[in-house]
């Protein structure tokens, strides 16, 4: 993969006969992902191929992508299953307290009383908070910590570490 992009989304199939691909996106906002602008595919074989997007629109529960070059349905079909990326840069910044999902997954996690819990695997959307999903070492033990200020007491990217404060019962 190359360096500085970031998986996106995926394409899961076309939409008519002009080359339009339907694709689902990680994100609810597209605001990354417009015209004119740089996107890398990665087939299921692992191949990669850089196009330029020439638009996107939401669609039913995902969206229709078309590309530059993709003019013809047997060519979007060719692309089924591809996943998305784009650069990381392209991102909008956010405000102070709130983070990108890459940022958060391989976090260490620690208490307070600097107990070692595990590593951010996974985040689930849960509509009022996310949710971190943290494994310890083995794989075999997990902990669900809610993403809320209460919680979450520090988050510090160079030494990769997030601090929490466990709720009683978690």
């Amino acid at each position: 993969m190359k360096e500085g992009f970031l998986l996106i989304g995926k394409i899961t199939g076309v939409h008519g006969i002009k080359g339009t691909s339907k694709a689902f996106f990680y994100s609810e906002s597209l605001s990354a992902i417009e015209s004119d602008s740089l996107i890398l595919l990665k087939n299921p074989e692992g191949l990669e191929k850089e196009y330029v997007i020439k638009w996107v629109k939401p669609h039913a529960r995902g969206f229709l992508l078309s590309l530059k070059g993709i003019s013809c349905r047997e060519e979007a079909k060719a692309l089924t299953g591809s996943e998305l990326f784009i650069k990381k840069e392209k991102l909008p910044e956010l405000e102070d307290g709130n983070y990108y999902w890459f940022d958060i997954i391989g976090l260490e996690v620690y208490t307070i009383e600097d107990k070692y819990l595990g590593r951010v695997e996974l985040i689930i959307p849960t509509g009022s908070n996310d949710v971190y999903v943290v494994k310890d070492k083995t794989g075999s033990g997990e902990i669900l910590i809610p993403a809320l200020e209460s919680v979450v007491k520090k988050i510090d990217f160079n030494l990769k570490i997030m601090q929490v404060d466990l709720p009683e019962g978690l």
